[in-house]
């Protein structure tokens, strides 16, 4: 009797043991994880890599959406790209949190408000998750901003034929697409001192008017501006809509050729005020080679080829074959100038 009790009592462990092992395997627990070691994330044999965007239904970032195709296909990376119907920065916030729930592996972001978001992109980065930026050199919870080229340069440039198409001379109105963009900022900051040194006899009469990167606000900002100020000679956009905008204003006012138009636009969006006259020259890195740029980094940095990003790096797209680096920020030299004369070369 007592012998048999001892194998029932045997065969009741095992059974428990055996249904310990069950269960664990079961809800995809280790029993290493079940005793508080970190688990190593499981993958599927493809590294997963998120871009976020400002905008979902705008040109720019269709383009950019271009790219971050363009990068999956040749790698097999499941790289894609999301963003907001509306530039909202605590709807972009939204959507990482969203990401780092699914664990994915790599963030690229281009963001609204580069503030707003580094409560959660520390969070990202502090899960292991590669968080990659562009347009946001000041970000600090980031392992690598990319931009396509030195801020600072390119508003001078700008500034310069603005200055060049009005004869140094005249009052004259800046747009930035929002307050908050770091690097409509720098442009700005950078085209005003030009102007303040090269071009003395300009004056700015309306400083970084904002169009929350909308074609529509743009428009009705500058019939508004040209009305308070009837001299007004010249106009420096930042926002991809803000040339397009204004150029449009100018037409309907009976301006063309009157007030000169520089700004950051592509073709398919200022195309037609190109042609008319009322605009007189865009500039644009092509954001489709921002997007690819911005992926192979982050790819680089989870293939462990982290040693190889330093001056001189080559990210496969033109303009970033040759990146300087200055701490986190890497620069490329990507810019484009477009008039009636070349913008048959773009189509988009």
């Amino acid at each position: 009797m007592k012998r048999f009790k001892k194998v029932l009592s045997l065969m009741f462990i095992s059974i428990l043991a055996l249904s310990m092992i069950v269960g664990c395997a079961g809800t995809g627990i280790t029993t290493e994880s079940a005793g508080g070691a970190s688990k190593e994330k499981e993958k599927d044999g493809k590294y997963k890599i998120a871009t976020v965007v400002k905008l979902s239904n705008s040109a720019w970032f269709e383009r950019m959406d271009n790219g971050v195709k363009k990068f999956a296909d040749e790698t097999g990376v499941d790289a894609y790209q999301i963003g907001p119907q509306k530039a909202d920065a605590a709807l972009q916030v939204q959507m990482i949190e969203d990401l780092i729930a699914q664990n994915v592996d790599a963030i690229v972001v281009v963001p609204f408000s580069p503030e707003a978001l580094e409560p959660v992109l520390k969070k990202a980065r502090d899960k292991g998750i590669v968080v990659i930026s562009h347009e946001a050199s000041n970000l600090e919870n980031v392992d690598y901003d990319i931009e396509a080229f030195n801020n600072a340069d390119y508003g001078e440039h700008l500034m310069a034929k603005l200055g060049e198409l009005t004869n140094g001379e005249g009052e004259y109105a800046t747009f930035v697409g929002n307050l908050t963009t770091k690097s409509h900022n720098e442009w700005i900051d950078a085209a005003v001192k030009l102007q303040e040194d090269k071009y003395p006899k300009m004056e700015l009469v309306a400083d970084r008017n904002e169009s929350n990167d909308d074609q529509k606000t743009a428009y009705e900002t500058t019939r508004e501006l040209l009305k308070k100020y009837p001299n007004l000679k010249g106009i420096q956009g930042s926002g991809m809509p803000d040339a397009a905008g204004a150029a449009l204003a100018v037409e309907e006012m009976g301006l063309t050729g009157k007030v000169k138009i520089v700004g950051t636009s592509l073709v398919s969006v200022a195309g037609k005020y190109l042609e008319s006259g009322s605009l007189d020259m865009i500039s644009f890195w092509d954001p489709a080679d921002a997007g690819y740029a911005a992926n192979k980094l982050a790819y680089m940095i989870l293939e462990g080829k982290e040693d190889q990003l330093k001056e001189g790096v080559d990210l496969g797209a033109p303009g970033y074959n040759k990146l300087k680096l200055d701490g986190k920020v890497f620069y490329g030299e990507a810019w484009i100038d477009v008039t009636k004369e070349n913008m048959d070369d773009y189509n988009f």
